[in-house]
């Protein structure tokens, strides 16, 4: 089977800053993942690359073994870190908005996931608490049969019974022959959902590796060595 995603020595600047710098790494099916990196690391940048939304400036990007394109963004299930609904939708209006844009969309999924979390079709999106959005935008992204999600900030600004419950949604709802990349600087709130990790830093890679070989080598939480890899930074 092909790997999910690949980023050969990919780079992106924005004018003089750069972004990203010299990126390789892949993603294996079946797996979650976590993307960690402060705030401006290049995270968000990544991901839009990732989800075909921008080019990279150098470097190649393969998703299912093929360029970026058509196919590959239909394969691709992108979560932002600002909302896919407008204000004035209800719930019900922003799931058939994703089914009408999706061929993949799968409806008794997302029937299955607003029960899940607490969510009614007749909610109006401008009345929902940030942790019920945040919860009708993972159900947005779920709710497709793709082969990568790619999650931005989904826990951000939620509060920690909020948290767990997106957290539990995620383990519960996606697909489990694709993956899932979830960005976040909320480390110790969300590792425990992770097969592995990938650390960025000013746009460079600092390390991917799986969590179970980093307790089992190093004795310390995922958490506790993002702090130190940061600190020798």
């Amino acid at each position: 089977m092909a790997r999910l995603l690949e980023f050969e020595s990919v780079s992106k600047a924005y004018g003089k800053k750069i972004a990203l710098q010299q990126i390789t790494m892949a993603i294996e099916p079946g797996r979650i993942v976590g993307l960690l990196g402060s705030n401006g690391s290049g995270k968000s940048t990544l991901m839009r690359l990732a989800a075909g939304l921008e080019h990279p400036d150098a470097g190649k990007i393969r998703i299912l073994g093929h360029l970026p394109g058509q196919a590959s963004k239909a394969a691709v299930s992108f979560m932002p870190d600002r909302p896919q609904f407008e204000k004035w939708m209800t719930v019900g209006e922003a799931l058939d908005f994703q089914r009408d844009f999706f061929n993949d969309f799968d409806a008794t999924k997302s029937e299955r996931m607003l029960d899940f979390m607490k969510l009614s079709r007749r909610d109006k999106a401008s009345a929902l608490s940030k942790g019920m959005q945040e919860r009708l935008q993972l159900t947005l992204a779920l709710s497709r049969r793709a082969s990568l999600y790619l999650l931005d900030e989904p826990i951000g600004g939620v509060d920690p019974v909020a948290r767990d419950h997106i957290l539990d949604a995620l383990v519960e709802f996606y697909e489990e022959d694709s993956s899932v990349v979830v960005s976040t600087h909320l480390i110790a709130d969300i590792e425990r959902i992770f097969d592995e990790v990938i650390m960025i830093r000013e746009g460079s890679l600092l390390l991917q590796r799986e969590v179970e070989q980093i307790r089992m080598e190093s004795g310390k939480s995922v958490d506790q060595l993002f702090k130190e890899v940061y600190a020798e930074c």
